[in-house]
């Protein structure tokens, strides 16, 4: 393209313009790359947290249990820190500062997603907010809480 002002516009007229159906077309194949996008991002998730990979799941389920691990996860980094700090040892401020950051509340909250991946309750689903990938009903199974058997590393 020149700087030329008149010359650009002849060279665009001079281009097609997309037709309808070519829009539609460009439109579904962005909207599939998307999806595409976040399932390969939860198939990456399944990888990552424990006891997903392999399992039939909805979306609810894994970013329920997602959440779970990373609240074990910061846990298990406050009693780590709590315990060097018992036995004397300081602990580096960049250390804490994710902890800092958390929600208040985050690390002492029900957990999102029981064992069997349905909700623990419906509170404990992001207060009513967001689905649980449970069926809805409660009471009608007995749920098990995190506190049980944990993967050790």
């Amino acid at each position: 393209m020149s700087n030329d002002p008149a010359q650009n516009m002849a060279e665009e007229e001079e281009r097609p313009r997309l037709t309808e159906q070519e829009k539609k077309q460009n439109h579904i194949l962005s909207e599939q790359k998307r999806r595409q996008a976040i399932r390969d991002g939860f198939d990456k998730l399944t990888t990552i947290v424990p006891d997903l990979e392999g399992q039939a799941r909805s979306e609810g389920i894994v970013l329920g249990r997602t959440i779970d691990h990373i609240r074990e996860g910061m846990k298990r980094r406050q009693e780590m820190i709590a315990e060097l700090e018992k036995n004397g040892i300081p602990v580096p401020a960049e250390l804490r500062h994710s902890l800092q950051s958390l929600p208040e509340g985050f690390l002492d909250a029900e957990p999102v997603s029981s064992p069997g991946g349905e909700s623990s309750s419906p509170a404990s689903a992001g207060k009513g907010k967001a689905k649980s990938g449970g069926s809805g009903k409660s009471g009608s199974k007995s749920t098990t809480s995190s506190d049980g058997p944990q993967q050790q590393q």
